[in-house]
């Protein structure tokens, strides 16, 4: 295979603002589906899917909402899916003196953020290894939380993508890799740029890389006015990229993109100045080793 391929993921919707903040956020699950499907057109490999309830856009964690999206996109795509198990780690805390978990919390089991990946089974899902300081919420991720997840995601034959928001978290990465809780090559998604996480800079990508284990597949990106630059920068690094709502909003200051497909396109011009190209599906099938 051709060594200028680079698998662009798109990640069509995220857990973060509505409507309200650009109308054309994908928030139902035909929504989520047709986006994806339109970013496939446009050059996406993988796509990597959140769901949101229907009627009041907030994120949501039902079975059948992911398997709505993944069925639509299954019909029409042939998408490497990435589901999240991101969702049922949001900590808010009360204001009692002696604090507990307050309203707007939603903290579970390792078995109930992974059901979606054992019933379904994608190819692929996104495992945050580690907790991060997330607005005015806490990202909670313990240690024995995440061993568990690893070995049910695995168990069901699908492989993690292990994403990384610090370099405290490639430890605890390398640390499930040597418990043999991650299939080999791992793969790693460097997420920067997310206020209290690393911030999305050349030097801070690179340091990230080089702290990788010598076998690791990687993708990076960057949040809002970092998006497009950190798709250069891991291009250029080797490593593959993502792209979509979830992460910025913006083609560029001040001009909204459409669409998920816009900003895939978007990525395909950046890639191509840099004598790269996206792979398609199936070539990412090979890179990743799904």
């Amino acid at each position: 295979m051709q060594d200028n391929k680079v698998v662009i993921t798109v990640a069509v919707t995220g857990s973060i603002g509505d409507k309200s903040r650009h109308s054309d956020l994908p928030v139902t699950p035909k929504e989520i589906a047709d986006s994806a499907i339109e970013a496939c057109a446009a050059g996406a490999a993988v796509v990597h899917v959140h769901v949101r309830d229907p009627k009041s856009a907030e994120p949501a964690m039902a079975l059948e909402l992911y398997q709505e999206v993944v069925e639509r996109i299954r019909a029409e795509a042939d998408m490497v899916i990435n589901l999240t198990t991101g969702a049922g780690a949001r900590i808010v805390p009360d204001e009692a003196a002696t604090v507990g978990i307050g309203q707007g919390s939603g903290w579970f089991s390792p078995a109930v953020r992974t059901e979606h990946i054992v019933k379904l089974k994608p190819e692929l899902c996104s495992l945050d290894v580690g907790s991060i300081n997330f607005g005015p919420r806490l990202f909670a991720n313990i240690v024995p939380h995440v061993e568990e997840m690893a070995a049910i995601i695995q168990k069901a034959g699908v492989k993690a993508e292990m994403e990384v928001f610090d370099m405290g978290h490639i430890e605890i990465a390398k640390h499930l890799i040597k418990k043999g809780l991650a299939d080999n090559p791992p793969i790693f998604q460097l997420c920067m740029g997310i206020a209290w996480g690393i911030p999305a800079s050349a030097r801070n990508m690179l340091a990230m890389k080089d702290a990788l284990p010598a076998d690791a597949l990687w993708a990076g990106f960057g949040v809002g006015p970092t998006s497009f630059p950190m798709v250069a920068q891991s291009a250029l690094l080797g490593g593959n990229v993502r792209i979509g709502f979830e992460d910025n909003f913006y083609l560029s200051r001040g001009v909204k993109a459409k669409s998920n497909a816009e900003l895939v396109k978007k990525t395909v011009e950046i890639l191509a100045a840099l004598d790269k190209k996206p792979a398609t599906p199936a070539e990412a099938r090979k890179l990743l080793h799904v």
